[in-house]
């Protein structure tokens, strides 16, 4: 089974990089520019594009995330929107994964989810507050429809945890380097590569990708020394906050090239 996001993690060690993941939700400030956010992430140098499920109780995602996402709640964003955008990122070249917690997904339906997101061109999800165990449901989904599952591990992780995420994974494991909710850091820290350092020797394999908190091309740059992709998400949605519309929009796309060159430094 070969997705797009396979094909761009292994574009990427390919080229004797990292790749590039950027995170937005849809529908800040609207859907429209969100989409064309994504879009100019893409053309900036992102290799994957984490679209963002707006969900009423975030309890991972820190402020910067959580003042996007709780407009987009309120103005009714749902499924048909998630859809439109990973369709639209998909229609980049771009590899389009869906980043979700558990909640929408099981109203949804999770057969029905996956086999829409498989129509819409979607490499797969990322089911931060589902851990493996629990996942019995979505792991048929996923097979029947080859699409990729994507599982988290952390610091505080087992070993035996870190070898049975690893185990039902599937594009790549997000190594979340940072304990506690989400946001832009000053320092990249120590953490996260010995996390990987872990992940490697208890499960080689599949690619890692590590959540930290990056904002600026030197910052990934260093994440991209040890780790097969670089997953940004509270930078690029800060610049939309400062500016929602067209100007954010172009911000979005100038970070999106100064983390690209970090990745490819």
């Amino acid at each position: 089974m070969s997705t797009p996001l396979h094909d761009a993690l292994a574009k990427a060690r390919a080229e004797n990089r990292a790749a590039l993941i950027g995170y937005l939700p849809v529908g800040y400030p609207s859907v429209d520019v969100s989409l064309e956010a994504m879009r100019a992430m893409v053309a900036g140098g992102a290799d994957v594009v984490e679209v963002g499920v707006p969900y009423s109780d975030p309890v991972m995602d820190g402020p910067t995330i959580q003042a996007a996402a709780e407009p987009a709640v309120r103005a009714g964003v749902g499924p048909a929107d998630v859809l439109r955008a990973v369709r639209a990122v998909a229609d980049t070249g771009a590899a389009a994964v869906v980043m979700s917690y558990w909640n929408p997904i099981e109203h949804y339906g999770v057969a029905r989810f996956a086999a829409d997101l498989a129509a819409a061109g979607g490499s797969g999800a990322i089911t931060p507050d589902l851990i493996p165990d629990e996942a019995d449901e979505w792991l048929a989904a996923s097979d029947a429809h080859d699409l990729d599952r994507v599982f988290l591990i952390a610091p505080s992780s087992t070993d035996a945890r870190i070898v049975s995420t690893a185990k039902a994974s599937r594009g790549f494991v997000y190594a979340a380097a940072v304990m506690g909710v989400t946001g832009a850091r000053e320092a990249v820290g120590s953490a996260a590569a010995g996390l990987v350092g872990r992940y490697r020797r208890l499960a080689p394999g599949l690619p890692v990708c590590v959540g930290l908190g990056v904002s600026t091309g030197p910052q990934a740059a260093e994440v991209a020394g040890f780790a097969d992709g670089v997953i940004v998400g509270s930078a690029f949605v800060r610049r939309l906050l400062d500016s929602p519309d067209a100007a954010g929009v172009a911000a979005v796309g100038t970070l999106a090239e100064q983390l690209a060159a970090g990745v490819r430094g």
